[in-house]
Protein backbone atom coordinates (compact mmCIF):
# COMPACT_ATOMS: atom_id res chain seq x y z
CA UNK A 1 0.00 0.00 0.00
CA UNK A 2 1.07 2.95 -1.03
CA UNK A 3 -0.12 7.03 -0.49
CA UNK A 4 -3.24 8.03 -2.73
CA UNK A 5 -2.09 11.58 -3.10
CA UNK A 6 1.05 13.75 -2.85
CA UNK A 7 0.15 17.56 -2.11
CA UNK A 8 2.48 20.19 -2.56
CA UNK A 9 1.35 23.56 -0.25
CA UNK A 10 3.22 26.59 -1.04
CA UNK A 11 2.53 27.98 2.67
CA UNK A 12 2.39 26.77 6.45
CA UNK A 13 -1.30 27.63 6.14
CA UNK A 14 -2.30 25.46 3.06
CA UNK A 15 -0.28 22.42 4.56
CA UNK A 16 -1.85 22.63 7.79
CA UNK A 17 -5.37 22.98 5.94
CA UNK A 18 -4.98 20.44 3.94
CA UNK A 19 -3.69 18.17 7.33
CA UNK A 20 -6.79 19.33 9.08
CA UNK A 21 -8.82 18.25 5.92
CA UNK A 22 -7.75 15.07 6.05
CA UNK A 23 -8.49 14.41 9.57
CA UNK A 24 -5.88 11.80 10.97
CA UNK A 25 -5.34 10.52 7.09
CA UNK A 26 -2.16 12.63 6.04
CA UNK A 27 1.58 12.80 7.01
CA UNK A 28 3.86 15.71 6.51
CA UNK A 29 7.14 15.06 4.95
CA UNK A 30 9.75 16.54 3.91
CA UNK A 31 12.98 14.41 3.33
CA UNK A 32 10.51 11.02 4.05
CA UNK A 33 13.96 9.17 4.95
CA UNK A 34 12.22 7.86 8.38
CA UNK A 35 8.61 7.36 6.87
CA UNK A 36 9.75 5.20 4.36
CA UNK A 37 11.86 2.94 5.86
CA UNK A 38 9.00 2.85 9.05
CA UNK A 39 6.97 2.33 6.24
CA UNK A 40 8.99 -0.92 4.51
CA UNK A 41 9.60 -2.31 8.19
CA UNK A 42 5.55 -2.61 8.89
CA UNK A 43 6.16 -0.12 11.77
CA UNK A 44 3.87 2.92 9.88
CA UNK A 45 0.98 1.84 8.20
CA UNK A 46 0.44 4.06 4.68
CA UNK A 47 -1.01 7.72 4.97
CA UNK A 48 -3.78 8.34 2.64
CA UNK A 49 -1.87 11.55 1.58
CA UNK A 50 1.57 12.94 1.85
CA UNK A 51 2.14 16.75 2.89
CA UNK A 52 5.63 17.65 1.03
CA UNK A 53 6.71 20.90 3.23
CA UNK A 54 9.98 21.53 1.37
CA UNK A 55 8.09 23.94 -1.46
CA UNK A 56 7.06 26.73 1.57
CA UNK A 57 8.92 29.43 1.02
CA UNK A 58 11.47 30.02 3.87
CA UNK A 59 11.22 26.81 6.07
CA UNK A 60 14.37 25.59 5.63
CA UNK A 61 15.82 29.50 6.45
CA UNK A 62 18.54 29.28 9.16
CA UNK A 63 19.15 33.31 10.23
CA UNK A 64 19.88 35.34 13.32
CA UNK A 65 17.27 36.92 15.01
CA UNK A 66 16.91 39.74 18.02
CA UNK A 67 19.14 37.19 19.79
CA UNK A 68 18.40 33.89 18.88
CA UNK A 69 19.59 31.58 15.90
CA UNK A 70 16.53 30.68 14.03
CA UNK A 71 16.63 27.32 12.22
CA UNK A 72 12.98 26.63 9.99
CA UNK A 73 11.78 22.69 10.34
CA UNK A 74 12.80 22.17 6.53
CA UNK A 75 16.50 22.68 6.75
CA UNK A 76 18.52 20.05 5.97
CA UNK A 77 21.05 18.34 8.29
CA UNK A 78 23.79 18.92 5.59
CA UNK A 79 22.86 22.87 5.88
CA UNK A 80 23.10 22.94 9.38
CA UNK A 81 26.60 21.00 9.49
CA UNK A 82 27.35 23.80 7.05
CA UNK A 83 25.79 26.76 8.42
CA UNK A 84 28.38 29.40 9.46
CA UNK A 85 25.76 30.70 12.24
CA UNK A 86 25.16 27.60 13.34
CA UNK A 87 29.13 26.52 14.09
CA UNK A 88 29.87 29.62 15.86
CA UNK A 89 26.55 29.52 18.03
CA UNK A 90 25.68 26.00 18.05
CA UNK A 91 28.82 24.03 17.66
CA UNK A 92 26.81 20.24 19.49
CA UNK A 93 24.28 21.06 16.97
CA UNK A 94 26.18 21.25 13.93
CA UNK A 95 28.90 18.25 15.30
CA UNK A 96 25.46 16.36 15.56
CA UNK A 97 23.93 16.75 12.51
CA UNK A 98 27.34 15.90 10.90
CA UNK A 99 26.73 12.49 11.74
CA UNK A 100 23.01 11.35 10.74
CA UNK A 101 23.07 8.78 8.78
CA UNK A 102 25.51 9.61 5.59
CA UNK A 103 25.82 11.94 3.01
CA UNK A 104 22.49 10.92 0.69
CA UNK A 105 20.79 11.35 3.98
CA UNK A 106 22.25 14.70 5.35
CA UNK A 107 20.87 16.11 2.16
CA UNK A 108 17.80 15.31 2.55
CA UNK A 109 16.86 14.50 5.75
CA UNK A 110 15.66 17.75 8.23
CA UNK A 111 15.72 18.70 11.51
CA UNK A 112 11.98 19.34 11.73
CA UNK A 113 11.36 15.35 10.73
CA UNK A 114 14.46 14.44 13.13
CA UNK A 115 13.03 15.79 16.10
CA UNK A 116 9.28 15.23 15.30
CA UNK A 117 9.97 11.44 14.70
CA UNK A 118 10.56 11.75 18.44
CA UNK A 119 13.47 8.85 18.98
CA UNK A 120 15.22 9.54 22.15
CA UNK A 121 18.44 8.94 20.58
CA UNK A 122 18.00 11.04 17.36
CA UNK A 123 21.63 13.23 16.97
CA UNK A 124 19.86 16.26 16.33
CA UNK A 125 17.27 16.57 18.72
CA UNK A 126 20.39 15.74 21.70
CA UNK A 127 22.23 19.02 20.04
CA UNK A 128 19.15 21.18 20.08
CA UNK A 129 18.56 19.95 23.70
CA UNK A 130 22.01 20.93 25.13
CA UNK A 131 21.27 24.28 23.27
CA UNK A 132 17.99 25.01 25.52
CA UNK A 133 16.47 25.13 21.76
CA UNK A 134 12.45 26.19 21.98
CA UNK A 135 10.21 24.78 19.20
CA UNK A 136 8.21 26.33 17.37
CA UNK A 137 4.50 24.64 17.25
CA UNK A 138 2.16 25.91 14.57
CA UNK A 139 -1.88 25.18 14.80
CA UNK A 140 -4.82 25.24 12.31
CA UNK A 141 -7.48 27.06 14.02
CA UNK A 142 -10.16 27.05 11.27
CA UNK A 143 -9.29 30.00 9.44
CA UNK A 144 -5.40 30.74 9.84
CA UNK A 145 -2.37 29.55 11.51
CA UNK A 146 -1.35 30.27 15.10
CA UNK A 147 2.43 29.67 15.63
CA UNK A 148 3.76 29.61 19.67
CA UNK A 149 7.22 28.85 20.97
CA UNK A 150 7.40 26.16 23.52
CA UNK A 151 10.17 24.30 25.12
CA UNK A 152 12.03 21.34 23.03
CA UNK A 153 10.54 18.72 25.22
CA UNK A 154 6.75 19.75 25.70
CA UNK A 155 6.49 18.00 22.39
CA UNK A 156 7.54 14.59 23.31
CA UNK A 157 4.92 11.61 24.63
CA UNK A 158 7.18 8.84 24.68
CA UNK A 159 9.88 6.68 21.74
CA UNK A 160 8.70 7.24 18.57
CA UNK A 161 5.20 9.83 19.52
CA UNK A 162 4.96 13.07 19.61
CA UNK A 163 1.96 15.31 20.93
CA UNK A 164 1.52 17.32 17.76
CA UNK A 165 -2.25 16.96 16.86
CA UNK A 166 -3.62 16.34 13.37
CA UNK A 167 -4.11 20.19 12.83
CA UNK A 168 -0.26 20.99 13.81
CA UNK A 169 3.19 20.87 12.75
CA UNK A 170 6.40 21.95 13.44
CA UNK A 171 7.81 25.38 11.90
CA UNK A 172 10.78 26.36 13.14
CA UNK A 173 14.08 25.58 15.99
CA UNK A 174 15.51 28.90 18.02
CA UNK A 175 18.42 28.89 20.59
CA UNK A 176 20.25 31.91 22.14
CA UNK A 177 23.14 32.88 20.43
CA UNK A 178 26.59 32.15 21.70
CA UNK A 179 26.86 33.52 25.33
CA UNK A 180 30.35 35.46 25.93
CA UNK A 181 32.50 32.93 27.65
CA UNK A 182 30.08 29.64 26.52
CA UNK A 183 31.06 26.58 23.99
CA UNK A 184 29.47 23.85 23.43
CA UNK A 185 30.10 20.33 21.93
CA UNK A 186 29.21 16.58 20.57
CA UNK A 187 29.86 12.93 20.62
CA UNK A 188 28.36 9.87 19.87
CA UNK A 189 29.96 6.20 19.86
CA UNK A 190 27.56 4.42 16.72
CA UNK A 191 27.39 0.65 15.65
CA UNK A 192 28.15 0.66 11.94
CA UNK A 193 25.51 -1.23 10.11
CA UNK A 194 24.48 -0.15 6.84
CA UNK A 195 24.22 3.34 8.22
CA UNK A 196 25.78 4.00 12.10
CA UNK A 197 23.21 3.39 14.60
CA UNK A 198 23.83 5.50 17.40
CA UNK A 199 24.45 3.75 21.12
CA UNK A 200 24.57 7.09 22.94
CA UNK A 201 25.08 10.70 22.56
CA UNK A 202 25.97 13.48 24.59
CA UNK A 203 26.12 17.04 24.15
CA UNK A 204 26.99 19.94 26.51
CA UNK A 205 27.40 23.55 26.81
CA UNK A 206 28.88 25.97 29.78
CA UNK A 207 29.20 29.07 30.10
CA UNK A 208 32.44 30.59 31.97
CA UNK A 209 32.60 33.18 34.78
CA UNK A 210 35.05 36.08 33.76
CA UNK A 211 37.71 33.72 35.42
CA UNK A 212 37.65 30.89 33.10
CA UNK A 213 37.34 28.63 35.68
CA UNK A 214 33.52 28.41 37.51
CA UNK A 215 30.40 27.45 35.12
CA UNK A 216 27.68 29.84 35.66
CA UNK A 217 25.03 27.87 33.45
CA UNK A 218 25.39 24.10 32.21
CA UNK A 219 23.35 21.92 29.98
CA UNK A 220 24.28 18.04 29.11
CA UNK A 221 21.78 15.71 26.89
CA UNK A 222 22.08 12.20 26.42
CA UNK A 223 20.00 10.18 24.25
CA UNK A 224 18.67 7.41 24.42
CA UNK A 225 18.90 7.65 28.43
CA UNK A 226 14.89 7.03 28.94
CA UNK A 227 11.76 7.56 26.69
CA UNK A 228 12.59 10.62 25.78
CA UNK A 229 15.40 13.03 25.02
CA UNK A 230 17.18 13.12 28.58
CA UNK A 231 18.52 16.38 30.41
CA UNK A 232 21.17 15.14 32.58
CA UNK A 233 20.12 17.85 35.37
CA UNK A 234 21.81 16.12 38.35
CA UNK A 235 25.36 16.55 36.63
CA UNK A 236 24.42 20.44 35.41
CA UNK A 237 23.76 21.11 39.40
CA UNK A 238 27.17 19.69 40.48
CA UNK A 239 29.07 21.84 37.48
CA UNK A 240 26.89 25.09 38.53
CA UNK A 241 28.25 24.06 42.51
CA UNK A 242 31.89 23.63 41.67
CA UNK A 243 34.45 26.10 42.65
CA UNK A 244 35.96 25.27 39.17
CA UNK A 245 35.74 22.82 36.01
CA UNK A 246 38.11 20.82 36.37
CA UNK A 247 39.33 16.95 36.69
CA UNK A 248 37.57 16.83 41.07
CA UNK A 249 34.53 17.76 39.04
CA UNK A 250 34.22 15.70 35.90
CA UNK A 251 34.21 11.95 37.79
CA UNK A 252 31.01 13.67 40.28
CA UNK A 253 29.14 14.63 37.17
CA UNK A 254 29.42 11.28 35.38
CA UNK A 255 28.03 9.51 38.38
CA UNK A 256 25.12 11.72 38.75
CA UNK A 257 24.47 11.37 35.16
CA UNK A 258 25.04 7.59 35.36
CA UNK A 259 22.81 7.43 38.35
CA UNK A 260 20.01 9.63 36.62
CA UNK A 261 19.64 8.02 33.30
CA UNK A 262 17.17 5.23 32.44
CA UNK A 263 19.33 3.26 30.15
CA UNK A 264 17.59 0.04 28.52
CA UNK A 265 19.24 -2.72 26.59
CA UNK A 266 18.73 -3.09 22.63
CA UNK A 267 19.40 -6.23 20.89
CA UNK A 268 20.43 -3.87 17.36
CA UNK A 269 22.21 -1.49 19.60
CA UNK A 270 24.07 -2.41 23.13
CA UNK A 271 23.45 -3.79 26.32
CA UNK A 272 22.24 -1.14 29.29
CA UNK A 273 25.68 -2.26 30.97
CA UNK A 274 27.48 -1.19 28.06
CA UNK A 275 26.00 2.57 27.36
CA UNK A 276 26.46 3.16 31.15
CA UNK A 277 29.75 3.17 30.50
CA UNK A 278 29.58 4.61 27.65
CA UNK A 279 28.47 7.93 29.57
CA UNK A 280 31.12 7.82 31.38
CA UNK A 281 33.39 7.88 28.01
CA UNK A 282 31.46 10.38 26.29
CA UNK A 283 31.44 12.58 28.71
CA UNK A 284 35.34 12.80 29.62
CA UNK A 285 35.58 13.79 25.90
CA UNK A 286 32.46 16.50 25.50
CA UNK A 287 32.72 18.72 28.63
CA UNK A 288 36.36 19.47 28.44
CA UNK A 289 35.82 20.40 24.74
CA UNK A 290 33.04 22.53 25.32
CA UNK A 291 34.98 24.07 28.35
CA UNK A 292 38.11 24.97 26.24
CA UNK A 293 35.67 26.37 23.23
CA UNK A 294 34.41 28.44 26.42
CA UNK A 295 37.85 29.22 27.35
CA UNK A 296 39.03 30.37 23.97
CA UNK A 297 35.81 32.37 23.42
Amino acid sequence: MRWQAYHTPQSVDEALSLLSQCAGGAQIVAGGTDLILDMQQGNHSAPQALIDVTTIRDLDQIREDNGWIVIGAAATHAAIEASPLIRHHGAALAESCSVVGGPQVRNVATIGGNVAHALPAADGTIGLLALNAEVQVCTWNGAAVECTWQPLLSIFAGPGKNRLAANQMIGAFRFPVRAPRSGSAFDRIMRPQGVALPILGVAAQVTLDESGRRAVAASIAVGPAGPIPFRATESETILLGAPALDETVLEPAIAAAQRQAELRTSKHRASKEYRHEMIAVLLRRVLPKAVTRAQAA
